[in-house]
């Protein structure tokens, strides 16, 4: 039964997930039809987010790691 309820699960987010990438992609396009962004606008931003979520996971996997005492760590 468990397993059911799990596929079952898996199906809603994946419909949860349809419909929220169908509407953003909605978004989008009326944006650039009306003219208020160019899909280089878009796409420029997107990398510019992209590339501070990975700076951000890779601030967090460093602080998460734990710190050394010897001497050769403490002076690089």
């Amino acid at each position: 039964m468990k397993k059911l309820e799990m596929i079952g699960q898996l199906a809603d987010l994946k419909e949860i997930d349809y419909k929220n990438t169908l509407s953003i992609s909605v978004l989008l396009e009326l944006l650039i039809e009306k003219n208020l962004i160019t899909r280089q606008d878009f796409v420029r931003k997107a990398r510019e987010l992209e590339a501070a979520t990975l700076a951000e996971i890779i601030l967090s996997r460093r602080s998460q790691t734990p710190v050394s005492s010897s001497p050769s760590q403490l002076n690089p």
